[in-house]
Parts: C-alpha cells; structure tokens; sequence
C-alpha cells in the first residue's frame, strides 16, 4: 500500500498510465487522483494497493502551467480541435492582468464538451464524437481559482500562466472563458501540472524508471494521526469504536500502530469510529 509520483507524458490517457503501471507492477488495484487530458503532461498522484481507498483523502489543490493563443477557439477549447478565427487581439497587458483577476475566486464554470464528464452514465466526448451536432445541456459547477500569475505574454497572441486552483477546474474552460472576455477568442495550447497537493513536478518519475519511490501513505496524507494501544487496535479492526480526549482540528484522522497505517477514522464527540480499515484482524 503506497503512493506514486509519476510524470505523465504528452500524448497518452491518464488510463493509459495506469495500465502500463498495472503491467509493470502486476497488481490490478491502481488508481489516479485525477484525470489529465493527452494533451497535457505533468503530476499524476498514483494509489496503489489498498492504497486507491485513500486517494480521496489527499490534499487535492492543483497547479498548472498553462500556454495560451488568443484570435481563435476551438470546439475542444485546446489545440487538438478545429481552430475558428475570431478576431486579431487587440488588448494591452493592463487588460489582460485586470481580466485574469477577474477569474480568481469562486465562480462558476462550464465544462467543456469534450470531457469525462458523465450525463446519464456516459461520457461527454462519447456523447459528442457519435454526435457533433446532438445539443448538450451541461451543467455549471462551482470552481474555486486561488491565483493566477502571469508569466510570460508576448504583447500580441500568447501568452503563459500559472494557476493554483482547487480540484475540478477544467483550465480549457479558464482559458476559454479568458479569450470570450478579451472579445478575442482562446485555447489552450498546451497545459503543464506542476503540483497535485504535496506532490510536485521535481519529484514526479517517468513511466520508464528502473524502480519507482513508494511514497508512505502517512507522509502523503495532511492528517493528525493516533497511535493505538493493544487493546484500541483490537476493537478498531473489529470495526468498533473507542473513546479519546484527543483534540483535534479535523474530523478525519489516522490511526497507527507501530507507526503503520491501520484505519482512517472519524472524530466526533470523542469518539473515534473506523471508516475504512487497512491491517486486517
């Protein structure tokens, strides 16, 4: 049971990564935090083993590096779909600065179209390559933007940025929504993930390495942890509670015994009750 860090390459899935891990590894429980698109490459925070049931549990905020061209769109809001021509941009960096600003905060968004997104069990980009023209109803969800910084802009049609955002945010969508407001169009060129909670891009390892870090989940996970007596880890792999007067500020908490990962419990009322159990009886 650990994590991976792995960097995955431009061109493939985020499936893709995982069947190659599942080959390579010859264990079929893997799983990834957090789809990235084929265009994209960069951080993909890996579960393996028991540890897929704690994938939810990591810190989730994202970063990325994001290249964009304004004048056009793109029905897949990247570089992959049919380039429309809107028009010559036409906007100072003043503009620009003040219209990145605008997206930071809690807002809401509109996915693209061509996403994993499900609507009644199926796929968006299913839906849409069997029909390009079948009208889609696609909700707006809540998104969280902590910061965007600009990097580099060419005083014309490009232009790079970085985002730390909360989990969730389709950076297509941002730059789209970017160009509709500069009344110029825009897509995303290309899309780097530099960090995935406490996992960054320096420390992430191709699929192609000798032997891979096995991240300890107790290094992995921001959570308080509590060391069980004989007699607490007894009941706790029964699935009973037992009684603390641990202050703690999180209702989630990791319990260990011999510093190993027994159960992520949840606190209440001084009260520790098992959610899901690691080390069996």
């Amino acid at each position: 049971m650990y994590f991976l860090n792995i960097l995955k390459p431009k061109g493939i899935t985020s499936f893709d990564v995982i069947r190659q891990l599942r080959k390579r590894l010859k264990i079929k429980a893997i799983g990834h935090s957090g789809t990235l698109d084929p265009l994209a490459w960069g951080v993909m925070q890996v579960g393996v083993g028991k540890a897929t049931k704690l994938l939810d549990y990591l810190e989730s905020d994202k970063e990325y590096i994001a290249d964009i061209k304004f004048g056009y769109t793109t029905e897949t809001f990247d570089s992959q779909g049919e380039k429309k021509i809107i028009q010559k941009p036409c906007f100072s960096l003043c503009d620009l600065e003040k219209t990145l600003n605008s997206f930071i905060g809690k807002t809401l968004q509109i996915p693209p179209k061509y996403s994993a997104i499900k609507l009644n069990g199926q796929k968006l980009c299913n839906i849409v390559r069997k029909d390009k023209n079948i009208e889609l109803e696609i909700k707006a969800r809540e998104i969280e933007i902590y910061s965007i910084e600009l990097l580099d802009f060419n005083g014309y049609d490009e232009a790079k940025i970085k985002v730390l955002c909360k989990k969730g945010t389709y950076i297509r969508s941002l730059v789209n929504d970017i160009g509709s407001y500069l009344q110029c169009g825009a897509y995303l060129n290309e899309l780097t993930r530099t960090k995935a909670g406490c996992f960054r891009i320096e420390d992430s390892q191709e699929l192609s390495c000798e032997t891979f870090n096995k991240i300890n989940p107790l290094d992995a996970l921001n959570l308080e942890t509590f060391e069980l007596s004989d007699n607490e880890f007894q009941r706790i792999i029964k699935g009973n509670f037992i009684k603390t007067n641990k202050n703690c500020n999180k209702s989630k908490i990791l319990l260990t015994k011999n510093n190993k990962l027994v159960s992520i419990a949840n606190l209440s009322d001084n009260l520790i009750k098992p959610k899901k159990i690691f080390i069996e009886e």
